[in-house]
């Protein structure tokens, strides 16, 4: 079990053997649910994207052909999955489409009202202070900017409430929580979905 747990808690901060192993299970392991909550987003033509724990780059790469004139900035506060998304999205970055910064949610290293969008996958769960987070998000994102926050677990699903018996500082919220959090930071016209067979569950809020 020490093992196990050991691997299971590389979700929070990748590190290591251990870590580069979980974050390829992020990217093949976790794509239709990425891509079912983008399916949510109601965003025309963003020019500037912030991808807050992006992992191991996969979905920084999927907005990336979504929106094909946007640049996206990509931010973990693991050095390991800053190594690793810059790798999966290599051209892209080479062609200056991508950037990718290590960085603490709880103070992100960009300026004010620089986004059109943002976007968080399987991340919150660790975020330290979610109000005080998604402050900082609603800080970064421009007037009538949209922030995205995709989860597998609604807070309320038997493995969540297993995981956060194994995995340090994990913490699952409802939709109900993640909308109270978004408001209490300043964002209007919250909105959930959650998903007819999963206990996935998106978040859409603008600011």
């Amino acid at each position: 079990m020490g093992l196990l747990r050991d691997f299971f808690n590389q979700t929070r901060r990748p590190e290591g053997a251990l870590g580069s192993m979980m974050i390829r299970g992020m990217n093949s392991g976790h794509g239709a649910m990425a891509d079912w909550g983008m399916s949510h987003l109601n965003v025309s033509s963003p020019a500037q994207i912030t991808d807050l724990g992006c992992g191991g780059g996969r979905n920084a790469g999927a907005l990336m052909e979504r929106y094909p004139k946007a640049v996206v900035t990509a931010v973990d506060y693991s050095p390991l999955s800053v190594e690793k998304t810059m790798e999966y999205n290599r051209s892209t970055v080479d062609a200056g489409r991508c950037r990718v910064l290590e960085g603490n949610v709880k103070d992100l290293p960009m300026e004010d009202e620089s986004f059109d969008l943002a976007t968080a996958f399987e991340t919150v769960y660790f975020w330290p202070g979610l109000e005080d987070c998604f402050r900082e998000v609603f800080r970064v994102l421009k007037s009538g900017g949209t922030f995205l926050v995709v989860n597998e677990s609604d807070g309320t699903d038997a493995a969540s409430q297993k995981f956060e018996k194994i995995i340090d500082g994990m913490k699952a919220y409802t939709a109900e929580e993640i909308t109270g959090a978004l408001q209490a930071a300043g964002f209007s016209r919250v909105e959930t979905d959650h998903h007819p067979k999963k206990p996935w569950i998106a978040v859409t809020a603008v600011k």
